[in-house]
């Protein structure tokens, strides 16, 4: 099940390893180029009428100021099923000015390679690109006032182009690729509410699936049929952000998810829908801490103090899938950031230690994707190779630690931190927050 988007959107590191797909060793981090600045919503406002043109919903107050021009695009989308990927890539990076265009990655073939997919004029960097799993490319433009959407797919030695329609919307979020591979959703905010949109896949254009009462963000499919959708939530008098889960086939049936303490941001980064296994962030340890449940159990979250490493940002990235019921034995991937750069740390929830791994030079910083086998796959670009694939092995936990964990009666993953107020940040159990039941007010 992929997961949440990343937050960040990081420029390409500096090319200077080997041109051939490389298979990286456990290494001490190795310095590279700062992230590039986080990603911002594009700027919106309100379109005329064309030809498939749909009208968002307006607002009842004054829209709030919009960001500006997102700058640099995210690294790299990855298909639900891993088959292909997709980017916007600059034909000439040391223009003052780039001109983006998108190329679509072909992944589940016995070497990965790029196809260009240019058309008449250049991208700006605030579009967004989404793969399907046939291998045509979601894109989403702002045009004029409005967002625009279009299929694109290679064809003899140009590109084709199918329109799929436009929302006019005052900001438009695309989320993560559903598991069917063949559609694609948007999150539309309102004043109140926010609209889920069916952008890609419908038969006449963008179409309305749900309104979420509250301000949602974020977003991660809970099952494989793509019905259950998780949304990180704040209601719309203020109050924490909590995540839920979303019914689309019933009419978008809001059902409380993270429940860990009644006053914690309790937000949902990833989750697997084989194994259960939920990536959480939450403050109800006292302060902000990177956290792991199981969807449906009725233990509670658990915060391994190995995943705060001092002066580190830990964002997991990527779930080793096919692990069925098994979520303590899922390797997890993450995204370590610091001073010296950002590269990859490696974790299973039954262990107690974070691996770290030196990313490979050109890493598109933050895409990653496991095997069922357990191999991590870092797509990278760089003079000579610019598709390829670096390959990490996870790590297996040595006896000792099996064992010890064992002993412990809690896998190795007890909170090791203060858990402040008892009253108020002791965990609840995900079990007391079940995904059936009657819908949440509000």
């Amino acid at each position: 099940m992929p997961g949440a988007p990343a937050t960040a959107s990081p420029a390409h590191r500096a090319p200077s390893a080997p041109a051939a797909p490389a298979r990286v060793a456990p290494a001490a981090p190795q310095p590279g180029a700062p992230a590039a600045p986080a990603r911002s919503a594009p700027t919106t406002t309100m379109p005329s009428a064309s030809v498939g043109s749909v009208r968002g919903p307006a607002p009842s107050a004054p829209a709030r100021p919009a960001a500006g021009p997102r700058l640099v695009p995210p690294a790299l989308t990855i298909a639900a099923d891993r088959s292909y990927a997709a980017r916007l890539t600059a034909s000439d990076r040391e223009a003052a000015e780039p001109a983006w265009f998108p190329e679509r990655w072909t992944l589940d073939g016995p070497e990965p390679y790029a196809v260009p997919l240019p058309l008449g004029q250049p991208e700006t960097a605030d579009s967004d690109v989404l793969p399907l799993s046939d291998g045509r490319v979601l894109i989403r433009r702002r045009v004029a006032d409005r967002h625009a959407f279009s299929l694109l797919y290679p064809t003899g030695p140009g590109t084709g182009e199918l329109p799929l329609g436009s929302l006019e919307c005052a900001d438009l979020t695309l989320l993560p690729p559903p598991p069917d591979g063949m559609s694609a959703f948007a999150l539309v905010p309102g004043e109140r509410s926010t609209g889920v949109w069916l952008v890609a896949g419908g038969a006449f254009g963008p179409e309305h699936v749900a309104d979420v009462p509250g301000l949602c963000s974020g977003g991660a499919w809970l099952d494989r049929e793509g019905r259950l959708l998780a949304l990180d939530r704040q209601l719309p008098g203020g109050g924490p952000v909590k995540a839920v889960a979303v019914d689309l086939e019933r009419g978008g049936e809001v059902t409380p998810l993270l429940q860990i303490a009644p006053g914690s941001d309790d937000r949902l980064l990833l989750a697997d829908a084989d194994s259960g296994l939920l990536l959480i962030r939450s403050d109800a340890p006292g302060h902000e801490r990177l956290g792991w449940g199981v969807l449906g159990s009725c233990l509670p979250v658990r915060f391994p103090e190995c995943l705060r490493p001092a002066d580190l940002a830990v964002t997991p990235i990527a779930v080793q899938p096919g692990q069925m019921l098994m979520p303590e034995s899922c390797a997890v991937a993450l995204r370590l950031d610091g001073a010296a750069g950002s590269w990859v740390g490696l974790w299973r929830p039954a262990g107690r230690r974070l691996h770290q791994v030196a990313a490979p030079e050109g890493w598109l910083t933050g895409a990653a994707f496991w095997s069922r086998e357990g191999t991590l796959h870092l797509p990278y670009a760089q003079p000579g190779a610019p598709c390829a694939l670096a390959v990490v092995e996870a790590p297996a936990e040595s006896d000792a630690e099996a064992e010890e964990a064992h002993r412990s009666g809690t896998n190795g993953t007890e909170p090791s931190a203060a858990s402040g107020t008892p009253g108020v940040c002791r965990p609840v159990p995900l079990g007391q927050a079940p995904l059936t039941g009657s819908a949440a007010v509000g």
